[in-house]
């Protein structure tokens, strides 16, 4: 029985009309549920590393660990850094099931890489969400990368593949490693579904946050074995300093 709950029908629709702002209630005439003032205030990230996204003090700039080792990712886009309340509503929606705020972030996520699109970025073939290992998945009840993917499927007018990768083992939580932990405990824990043709492709990993990029750099160094030309990342949010302390992204 497949326990992943629908990511559109198990959500409300929203409409135009008499929006409220999830984050402080009042009315809003955007089309989303998030009035401008708290959007401005939203921690967006603009000055960043240009492949990982780590966020740095100017623009432009790549961080000193891509400068010494390009990663097996192109691009890493997040939209905002791992700050108050965006930390909060991921929180909220990965750990408690608050389904709209997944939503709204993940139409947030759209519209960044939509001007992204149009700006030059290339577009992928396909979001391919991280996959979750099935005991976890029956602990939780839904993989929230597989839902943000199913989100942004549609706005994007990219198709979500959810069953291409696999995490055939359940490793211990990545938030509750360090850096290097969490690169070794990574060491495996993925493969490629049966038949799966990434060949030739140009594809995005889809996740919720980027702390120490182990987790992208998996699954990133799998794809392009496997033949993927190249591979990009999407995720809501990048933590400012990932090897000070853990977080609660997945890597």
């Amino acid at each position: 029985m497949d326990c992943q709950p629908s990511a559109i029908n198990k959500v409300y629709i929203w409409s135009n009309i008499n929006q409220s702002c999830l984050l402080c209630d009042e009315l809003t005439d955007n089309p989303y549920p998030l009035c401008e003032p708290c959007e401005r205030e939203l921690p967006w990230l603009d000055e960043r590393c240009e492949i990982c996204a780590l966020p740095l003090a100017m623009t432009g700039l790549e961080c000193g660990p891509c400068r010494r080792k390009a990663p097996a990712f192109a691009r890493v886009e997040a939209p905002w850094h791992y700050g108050f309340p965006i930390d909060t509503l991921i929180t909220r929606f990965k750990h408690n099931a608050q389904w709209p705020l997944g939503r709204m972030l993940a139409e947030g996520l759209a519209r960044w890489l939509l001007q992204a699109f149009a700006d030059g970025l290339p577009r992928p073939q396909r979001l391919l969400p991280v996959p979750m290992a099935r005991q976890r998945l029956r602990k939780r009840g839904f993989n929230q990368a597989q839902m943000l993917g199913h989100w942004l499927a549609p706005l994007l007018q990219i198709r979500c593949d959810d069953r291409l990768l696999l995490r055939p083992y359940a490793t211990r939580a990545q938030q509750e490693l360090d850096a290097a932990a969490r690169r070794q405990n990574l060491l495996s824990a993925f493969s490629l579904a049966d038949k799966a043709l990434v060949r030739g492709l140009h594809v995005a990993i889809v996740d919720d946050v980027m702390t120490t990029g182990a987790t992208a750099q998996a699954l990133a160094l799998l794809l392009r074995r496997a033949g993927a030309v190249r591979v990009d990342v999407y995720c809501l949010a990048r933590t400012a300093k990932p090897d000070e302390r853990p977080s609660s992204g997945s890597g």
